[in-house]
């Protein structure tokens, strides 16, 4: 795990200045001195942070092949790197290193960059300088679990895993990208490929491109796809999610340091942690609530006899540091749940340089109640059931109907489950699961936008374009799919590799294999989301190694308390204080956003996830475009507890 960034420009006259200057903004992504370096050749300069993970004496980088011809530098990790390196060293490559990198270098040289894409398993972002060809090439794994930005200008390009080392660079324009500030509102991320900074690009999960002559090129190499088993039988199909499964989490482990897992009281990481069984396992929750998931996780770790951390955040600490946490996202997330993992990251850190999370099993088999689990009723789930299996057209039709119906106990589940996903699948901007309200409408972000951010777009508008690429698989494949290349892509790996790293850990995710996501996506619906709840297959496999209250457990996410908080008014009054800065003028009708505030506060409305969506963005506005050289001087470095972590000798 480590930090990269690459530019090829040839009017920058000081390459090494700049990429050394560049390397620094992400120092976090990888502390360790003696790994990292840079390489400069013609218009080509390449930059590497280093997080020893594998062969830590060695597999220092950017590295080359054996005559220098070709570089690379790699963020991630390739689980299945010595069985391909024995095959690389039957074909005549000699190795410098025991890295996984050097498998990429070497993979690109015998089989090319799509050959070696098909052969690897793993979380990657890479870049391979050709100096044969004056090529560079880069690539983002399957899920897009590892980030990779990119921005063109003219003559200038730029890429690498976070946006803050581009701020470095001399033809870099920073600019606030206005498009993006509606998508954000109505998703608590921005779902637009163009990012904050205009011009700056997310580079697309499962692809690989080629820069050649200034010329940008793109190719897909993955993606997932729903060809449905018919003929395996449900104790079949459960045998082999627990095989994949298994495998994974023990690829998973391989570490030349000590690795541990996050625990909550879900089956996700009850299910990786029991299978994994490691020294140390950590978990976190708040001194009020809403939920308590630390005391079930501790008592699984009891069970397994594994050593029990756990941090409890308050409201204050939240508070205190939520502007750092901002600075470390690049780009606003609403998401609450980065606030408890930045605790998490902490605590881990000082003890392990590697976790395991449960991150991509809801994506994968089905998790989230807003595939169409809307009531506890045994006989609407009975009769909601019995329909699904007409016509789609008749079903369709029927859905329609129901719709414009007044409300009835169980109309929202019957809705989903017989109407075209297509036509009101909104993603996690409802959390029915929660019963929390909406983010924003596209009415209601253009109510209190200035008239400069107004636009039409939908929600809806962002997933046509996916929803037309699985338009022949059932509803919930086709919400499963929306949700991997939106709320999955754009919001949970973000957070999970930028919060993580932020502490120089590395969070690695072993429900995001591709042999994993190959073998759920071949599983029928109905054996995955039923009467029964969610995930009932994960649940079943989940159930050999966990008691039935574990494996059955409900999905809770990572509650915090941000009810409780916006209606303290200490907290309201931090929330207020910034809504009323005079800059935030230029953005919001800010008289509205005030109301919003104090009607929330006094409880007219529970507007607790709109508020908190303005106020991540607003935090985030401020570290970048209103005050950034003090945001970089308070924020830009390597974590205390990262430099205790090295100074005892542990880290290397």
């Amino acid at each position: 795990m480590c930090g990269i960034i690459a530019f090829s420009d040839i009017a920058t006259m000081q390459k090494e200045t700049t990429i050394e200057s560049m390397m620094e903004m992400i120092r976090h992504r990888g502390p360790n001195v003696d790994g990292g370096g840079h390489y400069i050749k013609d218009q080509i300069a390449m930059g590497f942070c280093r997080l020893s993970i594998i062969d830590l004496n060695g597999g220092a980088q950017p590295l080359s092949n054996e005559d220098g011809s070709i570089v690379i530098t790699f963020n991630g990790e390739i689980y299945n790197f010595k069985e391909l390196r024995e095959e690389l060293l039957e074909k005549g490559h000699t190795f410098k290193t025991k890295a996984d990198t050097e498998v990429l270098l070497h993979g690109y040289e015998e089989w090319g960059m799509e050959g070696t894409l098909n052969k690897v398993r793993g979380m990657f972002a890479y870049l391979i300088w050709d100096d044969n060809k004056k090529a560079l090439y880069g690539a983002r794994d399957f899920f897009g679990i590892k980030p990779l930005y990119y921005y063109k200008r003219g003559d200038t390009f730029i890429v690498g895993s976070e946006i803050k080392s581009f701020l470095e660079h001399p033809h870099f324009k920073k600019e606030f990208n206005k498009r993006a500030l509606k998508s954000y509102l109505m998703n608590q991320y921005n779902d637009l490929n163009e990012t904050f900074f205009k011009g700056v690009y997310r580079f697309p999960a499962g692809h690989w491109f080629e820069l050649k002559d200034n010329k940008f090129t793109t190719h897909k190499y993955w993606d997932a796809k729903y060809d449905i088993n018919k003929t395996r039988t449900e104790e079949e199909t459960i045998d082999e999610i627990d095989k994949t499964v298994q495998e994974s989490i023990k690829m998973h482990n391989v570490a030349d340091v000590p690795v541990g897992s996050f625990l909550s009281e879900g089956v996700d990481s009850s299910y990786v942690t029991s299978v994994l069984k490691p020294h140390e396992v950590f978990s976190v929750n708040f001194d009020n609530g809403p939920y308590n998931e630390a005391t079930a996780a501790e008592e699984l770790a009891d069970r397994e006899g594994l050593n029990f951390n756990k941090t409890t955040v308050t409201g204050d600490e939240a508070f205190e540091d939520f502007a750092e946490i901002q600075y470390h996202m690049d780009e606003p997330d609403g998401n609450p749940s980065v606030i408890p993992l930045w605790y998490l990251c902490r605590l881990a850190r000082k003890k392990v340089t590697v976790v395991l999370s449960g991150e991509g099993a809801d994506e994968l088999f089905a998790g989230y109640l807003n595939y169409g689990m809307h009531t506890e009723s045994k006989i609407v789930k009975h009769i909601s059931s019995a329909l699904k299996k007409l016509p789609k057209g008749a079903r369709y039709t029927l859905a329609k109907g129901i719709n414009k119906m007044p409300a009835f106990p169980g109309k929202v589940h019957m809705y989903t489950w017989l109407a075209d996903p297509a036509n009101y699948y909104t993603g996690e901007s409802v959390v029915y699961d929660l019963d929390q309200p909406v983010i924003f409408t596209s009415r209601q972000a253009n109510n209190i936008l200035k008239p400069e951010y107004h636009n039409d777009r939908t929600v809806k508008d962002s997933y046509y374009e996916d929803f037309q690429r699985v338009k022949d698989a059932d509803g919930v494949k086709q919400m499963q799919y929306i949700d991997l290349h939106h709320f999955m892509l754009n919001d949970i790996l973000q957070k999970a590799d930028k919060i993580s790293m932020a502490h120089s850990l590395e969070l690695r995710v072993p429900f995001l294999d591709k042999k994993v996501a190959e073998l759920a996506n071949t599983i029928p619906t109905e054996m995955l989301f039923n009467s029964k709840g969610t995930k009932w297959a994960l649940r079943q496999a989940a159930l050999r190694h966990l008691p039935e209250d574990w494996a059955n457990r409900p999905k809770l996410g990572f509650p915090v308390p941000v009810k409780s908080w916006l209606r303290e008014e200490k907290y309201c009054n931090k929330v207020r204080a910034l809504f009323s800065e005079d800059w935030v003028k230029e953005l919001f009708d800010q008289d509205k956003i005030l109301k919003l505030l104090n009607d929330n506060f006094n409880g007219k409305i529970d507007g607790r996830r709109q508020v908190w969506t303005i106020f991540t963005f607003l935090t985030w506005y401020k570290l970048y475009f209103v005050d950034f050289e003090k945001a970089r001087k308070k924020y830009e470095h390597v974590q205390p507890d990262v430099k205790g972590f090295m100074d005892s000798g542990k880290l290397v």
